[in-house]
């Protein structure tokens, strides 16, 4: 399990996982709150040559952006499982890569091949890392 120092490391680390895909994959990622989610997103996009400034989607539930691939970035902080998720199952496995901030909140209906990344907080900025690879 890697542990970060710092938000750079952290989106390093999405980076380096990223830079390995080709296809489209669901990244779940869990984590409290400041663990460093959007943070691990915002490597993901600049993997993707993604240049936009990346914020939580919160408040709109997901954002879209262009880049090599696709980055649908998804936020279910203020969801819970119900009829609200499913328009965004579509998404799940489209045509690149989804980031799914708060994915524990709707494990139920997420793909059983996906990237699971869970972030946990062990000081300021030192966050230890474990990636879980489910894709066939």
């Amino acid at each position: 399990m890697p542990i970060t120092k710092n938000t750079f490391e952290t989106m390093r680390l999405a980076m380096d996982l990223i830079n390995d895909l080709n296809e489209p994959t669901c990244i779940a990622l869990i984590g409290d709150l400041g663990a460093g989610k959007t943070v691990f997103v915002k490597g993901i996009a600049k993997a993707l040559g993604i240049n936009e400034v990346i914020q939580s989607p919160s408040f709109v539930l997901m954002r879209s952006y262009r880049g090599r691939m696709k980055l649908y970035h998804i936020d279910f902080y203020r969801i819970r499982i119900s009829d609200e998720v499913i328009p965004f199952e579509e998404y799940f496995l489209a045509d690149g890569i989804t980031a799914i901030e708060w994915a524990d909140r709707v494990k139920n209906v997420l793909p059983l091949e996906r990237i699971d990344v869970k972030i946990n907080i062990m000081g300021i900025e030192e966050r230890e890392v474990t990636i879980s690879d489910y894709r066939n």
